[in-house]
């Protein structure tokens, strides 16, 4: 079933390339906000946990305070935990592009590296070894800094055929266990394929979608900052 719903039943391919691609940095229907500012940000000394990730991390097509970082913060603040929660979603952004920027985004006191990234390598059929090697290198980055790390798992478009499919989705699971890290198996588990919980383009969640990823996310982070998650 995830992987017949993998990124909202079949993705409209056509569509999803267009909606995710890099062209969204100069696209006026892009929202600014998910366009990568010209400086880093000023950060405050709290600890930190850092979304890395493209569109789905960024909020397209919701208002900042619906997209699953700003959710997550929410869900820690009520734990009476005073956690700062940095978006780093940048619409159209590879795996590639998730680690040139790496450590512009990891500024500050970084607890928690949540790791969202290859949506637009499977759209675009990038070779899974590419990605492989971007994310092992966001990880080894990170965990040289004593940066704990959430990988989130993304699945491929269908039209790339069954190998492409199995091989990008082992890219995630293999890299977990080499490195021994947080697994979340699909970042839109449960979102993906469900028309309510999608825009219109099928790919880019509703803020009630956003609410559901925050909820998969907030289970893998919770136990890395002392919180027992209920839900």
């Amino acid at each position: 079933m995830r992987l017949t719903c993998a990124l909202g039943l079949g993705l409209s391919i056509a569509a999803a390339s267009a909606a995710c691609s890099d062209r969204q940095a100069v696209d006026p229907a892009v929202p600014a906000a998910v366009v990568a500012p010209a400086a880093p940000p000023v950060v405050s000394a709290r600890p930190r946990i850092v979304c890395l990730g493209d569109s789905l991390t960024a909020g397209y097509g919701v208002s900042s305070d619906e997209a699953y970082p700003a959710q997550l913060a929410a869900r820690l603040r009520a734990a009476g935990f005073d956690y700062e929660v940095a978006n780093a979603g940048v619409s159209g952004d590879t795996s590639a592009g998730g680690l040139r920027r790496l450590d512009w985004s990891m500024v500050g006191d970084v607890q928690v590296l949540v790791v969202a990234l290859g949506a637009n390598d499977g759209l675009r059929g990038l070779p899974p070894k590419d990605l492989r090697a971007n994310l092992a290198r966001i990880i080894e980055t990170a965990q040289a800094r004593h940066v704990r790390v959430v990988l989130a798992g993304m699945e491929a478009p269908p039209n790339f055929g069954a190998t492409y499919t199995r091989d990008f989705r082992a890219v995630y699971r293999d890299l977990a266990q080499t490195y021994d890290v947080t697994l979340v198996p699909f970042f839109l588990e449960g979102v993906a394929g469900v028309p309510s919980l999608n825009q219109a383009d099928g790919i880019h969640p509703t803020a009630e979608g956003q609410r559901i990823v925050a909820a998969t996310i907030w289970r893998a982070v919770a136990p890395l900052v002392g919180v027992r998650a209920s839900s």
